[in-house]
């Protein structure tokens, strides 16, 4: 949906009918409110606070609603003490799962099985036998912390190549010539949201409830939250 289309849209959800109280809205603002809109969208579909209580892949639809933003990516990892540290990508919004290929004298490659674990629980799995890392099982587990995972593998075995899929951060939007919310400067190109149109209905009517809400219109932001998770 064209950037053109989705102000007219937000003025026209946030005005009275055949009024023109709040045209005063600046470009800047729909674009702030917009990207707010559809990272609150994003975290809601992804953690299933939503009117169905739907979580990521609970259905068809939150599958394909949440496809575009599910990457997969190779990451660099550094040898510590006892695991392999990687950074997060820069992008990164939720965590869906770490593809690990390990080496151990002779044997290389074997594609390990890896479990998101808890930190709290690190030194207990480390401890026992049958959770441990464990190149003979090609079982092992990871952590995040410090904005980074940490994929353990006791010295058990080394670890030759390794993906992450995760979830990434939508596209922020940007309209031409309207003075870029983050930064301070005139954007010099139109950047379109890249979610599908009923979706962006959705995003939009969000956006209504976070600029009708700064503005204390109390009737506009109760239509854009209930049109919101009425249509999930």
């Amino acid at each position: 949906m064209l950037n053109s289309t989705v102000t007219i849209k937000v003025k026209e959800r946030i005005n009275k009918l055949d009024s023109q109280d709040y045209d005063n809205i600046l470009c800047w603002q729909i674009v702030e409110a917009f990207n707010k809109a559809q990272v609150e969208w994003c975290r809601r579909q992804l953690h299933g606070i939503n009117t169905l209580r739907e979580g990521d892949e609970q259905s068809t639809r939150r599958k394909d609603d949440l496809q575009v933003l599910l990457i997969k990516s190779p990451i660099l990892l550094e040898q510590e003490d006892i695991f392999y540290r990687s950074a997060l990508p820069e992008n990164y919004l939720q965590w869906k799962r770490v593809d690990v290929f390990a080496c151990k004298g002779c044997c290389e490659n074997r594609r390990m099985t890896v479990y998101l674990a808890s930190e709290e629980n690190l030194n207990q799995l480390l401890r026992d036998k049958s959770k441990q890392p464990s190149f003979s099982w090609a079982e092992t587990f990871a952590t995040l912390t410090d904005d980074s995972v940490h994929i353990y593998t006791n010295d058990d075995f080394e670890i030759s190549e390794s993906n992450l899929t995760y979830y990434r951060q939508p596209v922020n939007i940007q309209m031409t010539d309207c003075a870029n919310p983050y930064t301070g400067v005139t954007s010099t190109e139109e950047v379109i949201s890249e979610f599908k149109d009923d979706i962006v209905e959705l995003i939009i009517d969000e956006t209504v409830s976070i600029l009708a809400g700064d503005i204390e219109s109390g009737n506009q932001y109760s239509r854009g939250q209930q049109e919101a998770e009425r249509n999930n």
